[in-house]
């Protein structure tokens, strides 16, 4: 690690089986900082340059990335503009910005650290994919379907049956696709009925318009049979343009004593079901979607339990609306940073007086 206190962004790149890698490391004061990985598409016959280009222009002048631009960008290839990215940088962040792509001395070797990491992650990458791909080709052939392109797996949580939240979680050929998996709040049900939380997020999920691309070979209902029959019923009752029959429905429910393992699946509400062995590739693909599920529910319900938590404590105090609740919470970043401020800090959020800021502190600290 250098020693001269610089602040760098540096980024290596790898590319493999049409598949790319940038990464970039974080070095603040000269210490590494952080460092993290990106899979840019890499459309067919573009590049490897091109992709980086546009990677390195949208991470920093589209992204949040712009509060902490570095004084220098060292980059592992030569840029065709690089002169016009390093204006754009200076133009945004007000400063001097360098972007140097043949460095020497530590520079280098922070870079060659970069491009080590980079082929580490690609190729972590490239085996986890293979994985995914063999055990959905398994699982395609138990349903005996052509192929499973597009899967999604339902599950429902909530505390002693409040605050009800259901999650959607998405795999493609290449695994989670975690930038479309979604969470419902469940209303207008009584506490607790899981069936008619999972009634309505299917309503909702699928009663409406949805592109072919988007219609999953799969869905997996946990839960076991009683929810698989929900399902069921969704669907023979479901009024769209798509063609509602392509989805297979899959319930699966947990072994007596919920063990990873002990999965029966079922293909109806009725009858018996079948358990794959331990070992099956299909078997270990529903397991992890179950588990990202589960997860994402999880989550969700916790981020939701949160929130009452952090309003409720403020609801209380008089004079303190919804308004000033949401500009506390704002300013201050959240619950936690409210009850550590101070009087004087608490009164230097906007519409907060003197007497307000001495009121809210004593109620949260008692």
């Amino acid at each position: 690690v250098s020693n001269t206190g610089d602040d760098l962004d540096v980024i290596g790149v790898a590319f493999d089986a049409g598949m790319a890698c940038v990464h970039v490391l974080f070095i603040r004061q000269g210490k590494v900082l952080g460092s993290r990985s990106y899979f840019p598409k890499v459309p067919g016959g573009t590049e490897l340059s091109e992709v980086v280009e546009t990677f390195v222009g949208q991470f920093y002048l589209q992204g949040s990335q712009m509060r902490t631009l570095p004084g220098e960008i060292l980059l592992d290839f030569n840029l065709s503009d690089k002169t016009l990215l390093a204006d754009s940088l200076s133009e945004l962040a007000g400063r001097k910005i360098n972007v140097q792509t043949k460095p020497r001395g530590d520079r280098a070797r922070y870079l060659k650290l970069a491009r080590t990491n980079a082929a580490t992650a690609l190729t972590s990458k490239l085996s986890q994919q293979s994985t995914v791909h063999q055990r959905l080709t398994a699982l395609a052939s138990v349903l005996k379907l052509p192929e499973v392109k597009r899967m999604e797996c339902f599950d429902i949580s909530h505390t002693m049956g409040e605050q009800t939240v259901a999650s959607c979680v998405v795999f493609d050929a290449n695994g989670p696709l975690r930038a479309e998996y979604r969470r419902y709040n469940i209303t207008g049900i009584t506490p607790g009925d899981d069936y008619a939380a999972m009634n309505q997020v299917l309503r909702r999920r699928y009663g409406k318009a949805i592109d072919d691309s988007k219609i999953p070979d799969v869905i997996l209902i946990d839960g076991g049979k009683g929810q698989l029959a929900q399902a069921k019923n969704v669907f023979a009752e479901l009024d769209v343009s798509w063609d509602k029959n392509h989805p297979l429905l899959l319930g699966v429910a947990k072994g007596a004593d919920r063990k990873a393992g002990l999965e029966t699946l079922f293909f109806e509400p009725e009858g018996e079901g079948f358990s794959l062995p331990p070992d099956s590739p299909a078997l270990h693909v529903i397991q992890h979607i179950r588990d990202e599920s589960h997860d994402h529910a999880i989550g969700g319900h916790r981020k939701k339990r949160a929130k009452v938590k952090n309003t409720s404590s403020l609801e209380t105090i008089e004079g303190v609306g919804p308004k000033r609740r949401q500009m506390l919470l704002k300013y201050m970043g959240g619950l936690q940073g409210l009850r550590n401020a101070s009087v004087e800090e608490i009164a230097k959020v906007p519409g907060i007086s003197q007497g307000l800021a001495e009121k809210i502190f004593w109620s949260l600290k008692h």
